[in-house]
């Protein structure tokens, strides 16, 4: 979904952003900018909660179990 909003930008900056993200109108420039903001906030949340959460590596567990349904689901 694209909302139109009209916002006020200093000009240096908007120029700037054009440049760093390389694309060639304003508006696909500040929304790759947004996108590679809010990735790299998540990113930052992310590393900040390193060692807060237990994570538990039940990958093998899971594979076998996924191979199990396949069997049973197989002709």
């Amino acid at each position: 979904m694209k909302t139109r909003t009209r916002i006020d930008i200093d000009a240096k900056l908007l120029d700037q952003v054009l440049m760093a993200t390389g694309e060639k109108t304003k508006s696909k420039a500040v929304h790759t900018a947004l996108e590679k903001y809010v990735r790299d906030w998540g990113i930052a949340e992310l590393l900040a909660a390193g060692g807060k959460i237990d994570i538990v590596d039940n990958l093998q567990e899971l594979e076998e179990l996924e191979i199990k349904k396949q069997k049973r689901l197989s002709w």
